[in-house]
């Protein structure tokens, strides 16, 4: 059984991860890192910061926390060699370099999402790519959620690009050519693919990649209604880490 540490363990993720994990019958849990006290411990123990966890009790680290704590994630692994696995989005340039150097010296798994249904749209999505003229994708999270777009529907759109890429298929352009309030027509990203991002109160993480060609049209939705639906593929990756360096950029590969 592996013992995990969770940074943002006191937030509304990090408390279900410690639930859900620890339900599984896989995993213990040996330390909730925070700067504020975790509401349940589930037999954690409460760590302000890094410098005070014992990372003998420790063999992945599950980073739910910040982009600046995801910096002091991956310095803490490496320097102890632990595995790491980072569900937090927004990383800078120089945030992903450290993340990167820390997968020269102990296993890490970064991925925007970790709900399987999410991951598995992701893909029919790119199966779709070739067939289709044109291709939006509107994502729609909780208003607390800080960056836009969303790591998840940036994911999409480059599986999307890539596959239209190797069928051949040249970049979208916007056939609209008047815009009667700037950014109507949503974010340009890879290939041409337009992003819409919604954020309102009661929603929690959803998607549709919306494909259309002559006649008809092809819509990939996915929903998850509660934050346990990212508690599956986290697992998948805390099982696939350990001290082994190497990078796993979402969890694809593990399912």
């Amino acid at each position: 059984m592996k013992a995990l540490a969770i940074n943002g363990g006191a937030g509304r993720m990090g408390q279900i991860l410690a639930g859900g994990l620890s339900a599984t019958g896989r995993f213990s849990i040996g330390a909730l890192v925070d700067t504020q006290a975790p509401h349940e411990l589930f037999g954690a123990t409460y760590a302000p910061s890094w410098d005070v966890v014992d990372a003998t009790t420790i063999d992945v680290v599950v980073d739910f926390s910040s982009p600046e704590g995801v910096v002091a994630s991956a310095t803490w692994c490496a320097a102890h060699g632990k595995g790491l696995v980072i569900g937090t989005t927004g990383l800078s340039d120089d945030q992903r370099r450290a993340v990167e150097e820390a997968a020269t010296k102990v296993g890490v798994v970064i991925a925007a999402n970790y709900a399987l249904g999410a991951v598995l749209s992701e893909r029919f999505a790119a199966m779709a790519a070739p067939y289709f003229d044109r291709v939006e994708i509107i994502e729609l999270h909780h208003d607390k959620k800080v960056d836009a777009p969303s790591g998840t529907s940036i994911a999409a759109a480059k599986g999307i690009a890539a596959a239209r890429n190797a069928a051949g298929l040249p970049e979208m352009t916007d056939p609209t050519v008047r815009h009667t309030v700037s950014g109507a027509r949503g974010a340009d990203t890879i290939g041409g693919i337009k992003i819409h991002s919604v954020r309102l109160p009661g929603l929690v993480a959803h998607q549709e990649i919306l494909f259309g060609g002559p006649g008809e049209g092809l819509t990939i939705r996915h929903d998850s209604f509660d934050r346990l639906s990212f508690v599956q593929g986290v697992a998948l990756a805390a099982d696939a880490v350990d001290a082994s360096p190497r990078l796993i950029d979402g969890i694809q590969s593990l399912i």
